[in-house]
C-alpha cells in the first residue's frame, strides 16, 4: 500500500500499456520462437513476469510461461537462486529475466548466474524503471521506463494490487 506522500509517477493504464509494449517488443524480437520462459524475480519482479506471460500470449504465438526465480535481494550472494521449476524446463528456451526496478543491477546479476551453467538459446533482460545507476555491468533489453534518480530517492512498483497499480517515486 502506498503513502499519500508518494508521486505517482505512472498510472494504472500506463503501466498496463507499457507491460503491452514491452511484449511487442519481445515479439518482435523473437517471433521466430515457439516458446519464451519469462523468469521474474521473487516479489514484483513475478508479478511482472505474469503480467508479460499473459500479454506475450495474447499478441502471439508464442507460449510464454512465467517462472519465478526465488533469490534474496539483501544478501543475494549468501542464498542460493532458485526457481519454481525444473532446471531442465529452462534448457534450449529464450529466456526474458525480469524484475520491477533496475538499480544497480547487483539482484540481476545474481540472479542471471544460475542460467549460466544452463543451455539456453538467449538470455534478455526486462525492467518497468531502469534508475541509470550502475554498478553491475547489467543493461536491459526491455524498459517500461527510465528514470534518472538520487540515491536517496526510492522507486517503488505496484503490480500486484489492481486498485494500487502504478509506480511511485519517494
Amino acid at each position: 500500500m502506498t503513502q499519500l506522500t508518494d508521486n505517482q509517477i505512472l498510472s494504472h493504464t500506463q503501466v498496463l500499456q507499457k507491460i503491452r509494449r514491452i511484449a511487442f517488443e519481445i515479439y518482435e524480437n523473437n517471433f521466430e520462437e515457439t516458446e519464451i520462459v519469462i523468469a521474474g524475480v521473487k516479489g514484483q519482479g513475478y508479478a511482472f513476469a505474469k503480467k508479460l506471460a499473459i500479454a506475450l500470449n495474447e499478441i502471439s504465438s508464442i507460449e510464454a510461461t512465467a517462472v519465478l526465480i526465488d533469490v534474496d535481494k539483501d544478501v543475494t550472494y549468501e542464498s542460493p537462486v532458485e526457481f519454481d521449476c525444473d532446471e531442465r524446463f529452462l534448457e534450449h528456451k529464450t529466456i526474458i529475466v525480469v524484475d520491477d526496478v533496475l538499480n544497480t543491477g547487483r539482484t540481476f546479476a545474481y540472479s542471471l548466474s544460475p542460467f549460466l551453467s544452463i543451455p539456453v538459446k538467449r538470455i534478455q533482460v526486462a525492467v518497468m524503471v531502469d534508475r541509470n545507476y550502475r554498478r553491475f555491468p547489467i543493461l536491459a533489453d526491455y524498459v517500461g521506463y527510465q528514470l534518472s534518480t538520487t540515491l536517496s530517492e526510492y522507486v517503488s512498483v505496484v503490480l500486484d494490487e489492481d486498485e494500487n497499480m502504478g509506480v511511485y517515486l519517494r
